[in-house]
């Protein structure tokens, strides 16, 4: 089956969540897709719920594919996300964490935003609602848009630009969406640092930046391995975040407590 869109989850320990990961996707208004979830929990497999299956019965239903596999012994992020990103033919790739819920609108939003941008890739920061009374002025200062065409750029945590990442912490886009006022089907593209969650690749261009193929390097306990990608990919073709985010995280704990060995910090390309 030919899709424009294969969006691939990664999943350990998130039966609750994934369901509702899946539930958002069941209710896009964009349907050329298809769902890989990839999964490495220590027991019983997220997907292997009643919510969950249900949600795949809708979206098989709708005629979209949904793969569900387990991908074990667990090698760390880098190597999941390398795992699925090479089961992926689609011309984009979205990969959406398990613990975010999308609205009906977001990815139609991205997959527009990607193809008239013309960039390596789009993020959509999800939002954490709690913090919804939590206005952070200082953060939102650094909201800065892409004029014209998205041009790339080379990222670092000495890069003064590196700041650009407060913008999608906590409520942070939800203000910026309230501050612009924008109409229905309007979006914006802002520059970013990175953003975690919900990104979409042109996958073509992930793969010539070589993807995570840094995992090999790394310790099976590690984290920023979507910040190494995201950075190879920027500075190459460049990368833009999108408002409206469309993207709810559903803070729920951390399944990656260990954050020790951070990738943009170990792996020589990122220092």
């Amino acid at each position: 089956m030919t899709v424009d869109v294969d969006i691939l989850v990664p999943t350990r320990n998130r039966q609750v969540e994934l369901a509702t990961t899946l539930a958002g996707l069941a209710a896009q208004s964009y349907q050329d897709f298809r769902v890989f979830v990839s999964d490495q929990s220590d027991g019983a497999p997220s997907y292997a719920t009643s919510p969950a299956e249900s949600m795949a019965r809708v979206l098989r239903r709708g005629g979209r594919e949904v793969h569900f596999t387990r991908h074990l012994p667990r090698r760390g992020l880098a190597e999941h996300r390398q795992y699925l990103l090479d089961q992926a033919t689609a011309q984009y790739v979205l990969f959406l964490d398990d613990d975010v819920w999308l609205e009906p609108g977001a990815v139609a939003r991205m997959r527009e935003a990607i193809g008239s941008l013309g960039c390596g890739f789009v993020g959509a920061a999800p939002q954490g609602l709690s913090y919804v009374d939590d206005v952070r002025p200082d953060a939102l200062a650094y909201y800065e848009e892409w004029a014209e065409s998205v041009v790339p750029e080379r990222m670092s945590r000495e890069n003064p630009d590196w700041w650009r990442s407060m913008l999608n912490a906590a409520a942070n886009p939800y203000h910026l969406e309230q501050k612009l006022g924008l109409r229905p089907g309007e979006w914006r593209a802002y520059k970013i640092a990175w953003v975690g969650g919900c990104v979409m690749f042109d996958r073509q261009a992930l793969v010539d930046c070589g993807g995570f193929d840094f995992w090999p390097s790394l310790p099976d306990e590690h984290a920023g391995e979507d910040v190494g990608a995201q950075w190879r990919v920027m500075a190459r073709y460049g990368g833009a975040g999108v408002l409206p985010t469309g993207a709810v995280h559903l803070e729920s704990p951390t399944t990656v407590p260990n954050r020790e060995v951070e990738v943009t910090e170990v792996v020589s390309e990122f220092r």
